[in-house]
Parts: structure tokens; C-alpha cells; sequence
């Protein structure tokens, strides 16, 4: 179940607002999920009913798969119901008079007969919403309810689905109810989505694609790890510097301990029961990441991967530095302290051991 991939998306806006300009130029993956990422009022949203139509900027240029939504220049632009778009809100904004089904129903109605891509069944399914239909809004927890309105949205088949922080309005139960299946959608969906969020946590287990906003303009654009892996943008992710990487189980540990595998080592981690094969995405913190220039001896750490530094940058902590690690190729990186680096004469081209403390889990 799934649409043909497109090719890229182009944006390049410019629209004035009394706090800041959003003056972006964007060229974004024609599939998987591009994050939109900021702090409040870094001009996410904006940028993102921008592109959806829903703002006019003065002077614009949108573009998917070769499709021109806007072109100022030009005098074109497409309003938002011309737009083979899904767009999913902070609140579900269901209509309270209508069934889940009929809601879903009503988006279906937005799809041409010759882009139809989604059915209602799969789609249901795929959201776990099958035993929901004939409910009524007002019978559903916020969670339900958000699946509910991600299901309308991909049921119009949209040509790009964008969500303006679609768990913001949600506590952190329904939250955790509901990221597997956005999850589920990250790889099923060919599609791609366009999500904004100021949750570092979502952006690290949802997105392929990061875009790093500030005062209306792009700081980073790129590939998840790439962005993240840069040591000149720690203020953006504050105490949250880390990178994301992509492990295979290996296997299972006689003392109860699972095996990851990735490009850059082995990891150990709590007995999972997920079994050998499965594909995990797993973050690392900065903070979480030690150096020795030994391989360590007695230590109650156990997982040790060989790296290179590759530079070094001071944070906003005084007294602290920012390490990028390459380690066979994967980006790590490690916040240690300027007495620690000029004790053991830490510099780039340097090989270390990088003692990592502790591996989340993420998908």
C-alpha cells in the first residue's frame, strides 16, 4: 500500500511576520520524513502553512515532484484545496457530528479517481483504528482520536503528508500510545512527510531528514545524522546533543543481555525480546559518552567502540568542549570537559575509546 516516490520538493519562501521574516530556500527528500525543528517562534509552523498554501508569502516558490503550487513570479498559486496535500494539526479537528468512519470517509472524498492510493480498510488498519469506525469523536482518548485524523488526511491521497506537531496536545501516555504507528507509517508510507516539531525525542526516532530553524532562517539541513553529528550547533539541542544510529539485533546474551550491531561496533544493551534481524534505532548522547586513550581495563562500562576525533568545539557550559568521534564511519559524539581534553591531550586526528554509559532505545 503504497504511492510511487517523487522526486524532490522545493521551497523557497519569504514572508514577513511582526516577530521575524521566514526566509527559507529548501530543497527536501521526495520520500521518507523531513523534520522541521526549532525553538518556539523559530518559524516552523509558519514554514509549513507556507507551503501547504494556508499563508500567502510575498515572494514564493513551491514545488512538488515537478508539481508548481506557487510560483509569485509567475502570479501562480495553488490554494490549499488544489494541493494534493494531507495536512494533520496539533488538535484533531473531527468533525463531532460524524462516526470515524464517516470522517475517514470524508477525506476520501478529496481524491481524484486516478490518484486513489489509500483504502479506507488498510488504512484503518495500518493506524489501528479497525475496531474505532463506528465510534464518535467524543468516544475516543486524544491518541485515537489524532490516528483518527491521520487516517482522513492519507485517505484524500496526498502527494506529501505535513503534520504541525501532531502530539503536542497530548500527554505523555497518549504520546507513547501513538509513536509506533507514526513509526509504522515512517516505513510503510512512500510518501513523504514534512514534520515540525520542537521535541527532540520525536525528531530522533521519526525523521530521515532534519531541518534546523531559527529566527525564520534554516541553521542546518540534511540527513539526520548529519545534522546532529555538527559540533557548531549545540545551543539548538542544549543538554540534548547526541546522535542517532541505525543497529541490527545481533543477538541474545546468555546473561541477559542483547547484541546490536552497526557500521561502527558492537553495543550491549538490556534483554530485548524482539528477535535476531530486527532493525533498532537507538540514540546516544553527548553527555552519555566517554574518552580513554586506552582501551579501559576494570570498568563496569560495557560497551567500547574505537574512534578518531575529528574536532572539537567549546559548548555553552563553560569549561566544556563538544567532541565529534568518527567511528568507523558513524558520527558519535562525546561532551567531556577542557581540563579532561588537555589532561589526556585530546585533539583531532587523535584515535581514542569511547565508552558509551548508556543507549536508549528508540524504535
Amino acid at each position: 500500500m503504497s504511492n510511487a516516490p517523487h522526486p524532490t520538493i522545493a521551497a523557497r519562501l519569504r514572508l514577513a511576520r511582526p516577530d521575524f521574516t521566514l526566509d527559507v530556500d529548501l530543497t527536501l527528500p521526495g520520500q521518507g520524513v523531513t523534520a522541521l525543528f526549532g525553538h518556539s517562534g523559530s518559524g516552523k509552523t509558519t514554514c509549513l502553512r507556507a507551503i501547504a498554501g494556508l499563508e500567502r508569502a510575498s515572494e514564493a516558490y513551491v514545488a512538488v515532484g515537478g508539481e508548481v503550487w506557487q510560483d509569485e513570479r509567475r502570479g501562480v498559486f495553488l490554494p490549499p484545496h488544489r494541493r494534493a496535500l494531507g495536512m494533520v494539526f496539533q488538535e484533531a479537528s473531527l468533525f463531532p457530528h460524524l462516526s470515524v468512519r464517516a470522517n475517514m470517509e470524508f477525506g476520501q472524498k478529496r481524491a481524484s479517481t486516478a490518484t486513489i492510493g489509500f483504502r479506507l480498510p488498510d488504512v484503518a488498519d495500518m493506524l489501528g483504528i479497525g475496531r474505532l469506525l463506528d465510534r464518535q469523536p467524543a468516544q475516543l482518548s486524544g491518541g485515537e482520536r489524532q490516528r483518527v485524523a491521520i487516517a482522513r488526511a492519507l485517505l484524500a491521497s496526498p502527494r506529501i503528508l505535513l503534520m504541525d506537531e501532531p502530539l503536542a496536545a497530548l500527554d505523555l501516555k497518549r504520546k507513547l500510545e501513538i509513536l509506533p504507528y507514526l513509526e509504522r507509517l515512517h516505513r510503510e508510507l512512500s510518501i513523504p512527510v514534512i514534520y515540525v516539531s520542537h521535541a527532540p525525542d520525536e525528531v530522533a526516532r521519526l525523521a530521515d531528514h532534519l531541518v534546523l530553524l531559527d529566527a525564520g532562517r534554516v541553521v542546518a539541513s540534511g540527513p539526520l545524522n548529519d545534522v546532529l553529528g555538527r559540533i557548531d550547533l549545540p545551543a539548538a539541542f542544549a543538554d540534548d546533543a547526541g546522535v542517532v544510529i541505525e543497529t541490527m539485533i545481533a543477538g541474545h546474551e546468555p546473561d541477559q543481555l542483547t547484541r546490536l550491531e552497526f557500521g561502527g561496533g558492537t553495543l550491549f544493551v538490556s534483554q530485548l525480546e524482539e528477535p535476531v534481524g530486527t532493525a533498532l534505532r537507538c540514540r546516544i548522547h553527548a553527555k552519555d559518552v566517554s574518552l580513554a586513550m586506552a582501551p579501559p581495563g576494570q570498568t563496569t562500562i560495557l560497551n567500547c567502540l574505537e574512534a578518531t576525533v575529528v574536532e572539537m568545539a567549546p559548548t555553552d557550559t563553560p569549561g566544556h568542549l563538544l567532541v565529534r568521534l568518527d567511528a568507523c564511519g558513524e558520527n558519535l559524539l562525546a561532551r567531556i570537559t577542557r581540563r579532561s581534553a588537555d589532561k589526556l591531550g585530546i585533539r583531532p586526528g587523535q584515535a581514542v575509546h569511547a565508552q558509551v554509559k548508556s543507549v536508549a532505545l528508540l524504535a
